[in-house]
């Protein structure tokens, strides 16, 4: 047996047995976790990696400061060069309410004078100073306020006038926005823009929605830039750091075939008309007719009409011609050999394909010559020409003149082609004058020059050429010949009987004479179909006129379409004249002047800001008729541009600085008010042709910048 002290001895040896065990394993424990974490670090120092996540790419993204620079969008020009689109900044504006928000100096960052602010605002905004106040003073407990539609859109002009006001608490938002300089000028074929935001980036850019602004807006919009640099744990850019991503490529400039004077005088021509007869819609195009570029161009309603359009009228919208396709018709049955113009038929009404043709005037003119119905614009006589033809031939030739296909005009989207059943005589012959078929604007265009140019059909264009943002041309748009429906003399010869609608007695277009020129010319007139047939109505009719000027070597072909005016004051041939008339008469004085001998012609000369006196001195030596406007010292705009060529005696028209007072326009052309109206903003409302007998704003009295002037012109 074993002693206490034995047994003590015995157990306290095997305790530091254990205990020496224990510190074995937990040495062993110790190293291989120790092992284990060497291992795991030295893997990932190789190959960093952490379940899946690239720790070098993490540490990248962490430190490496990336910077989207915005690509400027691209303007759009006319062919002189004026901005017709370009990039602006609008602003909203909102008032912050939080009575926290103060500067680290503790000065307030809110609204602190209620009554003032909104006192100040009602001054810019188009909202009451009590609506604004009451804003202001909410029921709840609000961080800032906004003012609704009237404190959006606000320009940068406006935007500076207010901040300059110095009201606290009052601050604003910026988005990118489009500016159209020249206003209504064009602007369905300009098109519009609208700001979509990036929801990762959280970055505005304008997109464009219609028009120009759509069709080349991927030119326009440019491409965005990235610049990315490593930083360090401060974010302070590491000066040894490499620069990475890509250059910002801005926006390309579209350059259009588009006259500024030309144009403005088209769109001051058409507003007034458009006032005058309140049509439901007008179309009007000038378009030189040997090569297909179109010079003005425009359509009613505008984008900021009580009823606007969003669409491209000329290339997106179809319509029955009426008779102005008996120009086509016409010069199609004279190129195959199937028009007689001194062969007879009975007018009037024909009965024919289970149907009744009926002429304007439903008792007709008795037994006439084919040559007489071209004139008199008769259905029935155009129902035998097309009889006569065969309606496989004149399907071929409506063809060849590109009708019931897209023309492709470069620039102009979503064109509507155009349909015809063409199925029965009835329908078959009713095409011959312009009923039972749809075109757009552009076919039309395209199928005139061939007439207006000798058998050669020219595509229209209104693109000239596209340049980028480093002003080189990466694009040039040339006159493109896309058929020879006619023969020359078949042109030649139609034009001949074009002539006799505006001179012939009998003829229809009597009022589109332009005195001092000799034009050719077709009037139309075409029921509007519905799904009930055709509408019924005395105004309820598209009217039109397609004029080639002048008549024997056409240098332009005009086109005008209006939809059922509903207040005409006499016949609806009357407005159209009112724009066709003094257009084509300032498009020819133009073109004999150009042709004028070299001593008879004066080049302009830049007298933008030199002093009155000196550029009154400078342009009368050049036998130009100076008018001043303004009460400045120094000219800053003048109606003529530098190096044009112009007829000596021609009116240039300067403005100064300060106070815009009338000038008396007696005697004025109809050229000279429209660059009048031009400088000072001013919208036209005329009647008549010739030269200015009447004003509505008188010599002398101030003018404001958009004032309405009526003028009354007169033949000398």
């Amino acid at each position: 047996m074993k002693s206490p002290d034995q047994k003590k001895r015995t157990m306290s040896s095997k305790g530091q047995r254990n205990h020496k065990q224990f510190g074995k394993w937990l040495c062993l424990v110790t190293a291989a976790i120790f092992l284990l974490f060497i291992v795991r670090f030295a893997y990932i120092s190789i190959f960093k990696d952490v379940k899946n996540h690239d720790l070098s790419t993490a540490a990248v993204q962490r430190y490496t400061h990336s910077r989207i620079i915005t690509a400027q969008r691209g303007n759009i020009y006319d062919d002189q060069g004026n901005l017709l689109a370009r990039n602006t900044s609008k602003y909203t504006v909102y008032a912050v309410l939080d009575k926290n928000q103060k500067t680290m100096s503790g000065k307030p960052l809110y609204v602190t004078n209620k009554k003032r602010t909104a006192k100040v605002l009602a001054e810019y905004l188009d909202v009451s100073e009590k609506k604004i106040y009451k804003a202001l003073t909410p029921k709840k407990k609000l961080y800032q306020v906004q003012f609704g539609t009237a404190g959006s859109n606000i320009s940068v002009s406006k935007m500076e006038e207010i901040k300059a006001r110095h009201l606290t608490g009052i601050n604003f938002t910026k988005t990118p926005a489009r500016q159209y300089p020249e206003g209504e000028f064009a602007r369905q074929l300009l098109g519009s823009t609208a700001v979509k935001t990036n929801s990762k980036t959280g970055q505005s850019k304008l997109v464009g929605q219609i028009g120009l602004e759509q069709y080349f807006d991927k030119q326009l919009r440019g491409r965005d830039g990235l610049k990315k640099s490593e930083n360090d744990v401060y974010g302070y850019q590491l000066s040894d750091s490499p620069q990475k991503g890509h250059a910002v490529k801005n926006g390309d400039d579209i350059h259009l075939t588009l006259n500024n004077t030309v144009q403005h005088q088209l769109e001051n021509l058409v507003t007034s008309a458009d006032k005058s007869a309140k049509p439901s819609a007008m179309t009007a195009v000038v378009m030189e007719a040997k090569t297909g570029e179109i010079i003005a161009a425009t359509q009613r309603p505008t984008m900021t009409s009580e009823k606007p359009a969003w669409t491209n009228a000329l290339i997106q919208d179809t319509y029955e011609p009426g008779s102005t396709m008996k120009v086509i018709a016409l010069a199609s049955a004279i190129d195959s050999g199937n028009f007689n113009p001194n062969a007879t038929y009975k007018s009037g009404t024909w009965e024919m394909g289970g149907g009744k043709i009926t002429d304007w005037n439903t008792s007709g003119w008795g037994n006439i010559t084919f040559r007489e119905a071209f004139y008199r614009s008769s259905n029935v006589g155009f129902a035998h020409i097309e009889q006569n033809m065969g309606a496989s031939t004149w399907m071929k030739y409506l063809k060849q003149f590109g009708f019931l296909k897209p023309t492709k005009v470069y620039g102009m989207s979503g064109e509507s082609s155009g349909t015809t059943t063409f199925k029965g005589a009835l329908e078959q012959a009713n095409t011959s004058f312009g009923q039972g078929i749809t075109v757009n604007t552009m076919q039309m265009m395209q199928a005139f020059t061939a007439v207006a140019n000798n058998g050669k059909m020219m595509r229209p264009y209104i693109v000239n050429k596209v340049t980028n943002s480093k002003g080189e041309t990466i694009k040039t748009v040339k006159p493109k010949q896309v058929g020879k429906p006619i023969s020359s003399s078949a042109a030649k010869e139609t034009r001949k009987y074009m002539q006799g609608v505006i001179y012939d007695k009998v003829g229809t277009g009597q009022l589109y004479k332009v005195k001092g020129y000799r034009i050719a010319g077709k009037t139309g007139t075409a029921q509007i179909g519905s799904a009930n047939g055709y509408e019924q109505g005395s105004n309820n009719y598209i009217y039109s006129f397609v004029g080639f000027a002048p008549a024997k070597n056409p240098k332009y072909i005009l086109y005008i379409t209006m939809r059922k005016p509903t207040s005409t004051n006499g016949p609806a041939e009357k407005t159209m004249a009112s724009i066709t008339t003094p257009l084509i008469k300032t498009l020819l004085d133009k073109q004999k002047s150009k042709q004028a001998k070299k001593q008879g012609v004066v080049k302009v000369v830049n007298v933008v800001g030199k002093n009155v006196k000196d550029a009154q001195d400078i342009l009368t030596k050049n036998h130009l008729q100076v008018t001043v406007i303004g009460d400045g010292k120094k000219i800053q705009q003048q109606s003529l541009s530098p190096g044009t060529r112009v007829v000596i005696n021609n009116r240039i028209i300067l403005v100064t600085s300060g106070k815009i007072k009338m000038p008396n326009i007696n005697g004025w052309s109809q050229s000279d008010v429209s660059q009048l109206a031009q400088l000072l903003n001013l919208q036209v409302d005329s009647s008549g042709s010739g030269f200015a007998t009447d004003q509505s704003i008188k010599e002398n009295q101030t003018v404001k910048s958009g004032q309405q002037l009526t003028v009354k012109f007169e033949e000398k």
